[in-house]
């Protein structure tokens, strides 16, 4: 089998729509049909099913399908190593953000950087935390950046930062006029960010501290969700300061006189991963401070 017909195995699986992958991939449908008939055909196994105009991946796709996004990965990486013999006049950055991280902390950065080297192509994938820890893990991204939670032991892992999420409500909201009670507290109604999340990790560790497990209302994948969801009055939440901060400045959210739960921005990468100049460089970028960053040492990001 080659790299191409791995690609193009990827993209179908993806998709599980050979039209839609072709175009992806800028080929006609008849040669991404071909691709997929050459690889069943060499291994004597099929890997798609047609179901009326769609198509199903089969129980041996579904089991290929990991290892055809680590090879991939691998040969990725390979070229990034002869690449980076062109220091930092070209090359590409795969970054993946949970989404406090992707919406709030990293564009500042990443313009900073796209200043210092043009050439250099940023990739920018976002998920939750959950999300980006598998990015990482599976070699997709040549680094993470999430929020909060217990260090990943097999990935390098380090702080990089903190933040504060504040127990806000919308300006109109009963709690903005009267601090609620204990019982009032549990029975909300509240608005949470989806489990996965760093956000909803830390919200429910706050709401055990206060010796509270209330349910959600209503969950949103968002942070941009749930804070639209507390202004239009339908609860409580937990909210960043980089998210909440312009809202508190307009009053259109209130912030309750509680202490606000604290939590980390962690930096994470995977020790097998090649440390390009481009990704040195943005190490450089986000830990101004730390010498052994520019190294590559596995001990430190």
């Amino acid at each position: 089998m080659t790299l191409e017909q791995l690609r193009i195995f990827l993209a179908v699986a993806e998709r599980e729509h050979v039209t839609r992958a072709a175009e992806a991939l800028n080929l006609t449908q008849s040669a991404t049909s071909a691709a997929i008939a050459a690889l069943e055909a060499r291994h004597g196994t099929r890997l798609f099913e047609r179901i009326g105009r769609g198509i199903r991946l089969t129980a041996a796709a579904r089991a290929f399908l990991p290892e055809a996004r680590a090879v991939l990965a691998r040969a990725a990486a390979a070229e990034r190593v002869l690449d980076d013999h062109a220091s930092l006049a070209r090359g590409s950055l795969s970054l993946a953000a949970s989404q406090t991280l992707a919406s709030w902390w990293l564009p500042p950065r990443m313009v900073q950087f796209h200043r210092r080297y043009p050439g250099v192509r940023l990739d920018l994938i976002q998920g939750n935390s959950d999300q980006i820890v598998a990015e990482v893990e599976s070699l997709q991204a040549d680094l993470g950046f999430i929020e909060g939670g217990a260090p990943v032991p097999h990935l390098v892992d380090r702080e990089i930062g903190r933040d504060e999420l504040y127990l806000v409500v919308a300006a109109g909201h009963p709690w903005a006029v009267q601090a609620p009670g204990p019982a009032e507290l549990a029975q909300g109604p509240w608005i949470m960010r989806e489990r996965g999340s760093g956000t909803r990790a830390r919200m429910d560790e706050a709401m055990a501290e206060l010796g509270l497990s209330p349910q959600a209302a209503l969950e949103f994948p968002s942070n941009e969700a749930v804070r639209a969801g507390v202004l239009a009055g339908g609860g409580a939440t937990l909210l960043s300061r980089l998210v909440a901060e312009d809202d508190l400045i307009s009053g259109r959210l209130v912030r309750l006189d509680s202490r606000p739960a604290l939590r980390a921005f962690r930096l994470i990468r995977h020790p097998e991963r090649h440390l390009t100049e481009a990704a040195r460089a943005f190490l450089d970028l986000v830990l101004p401070d730390t010498d052994d960053q520019a190294q590559g040492r596995d001990e430190s990001p």
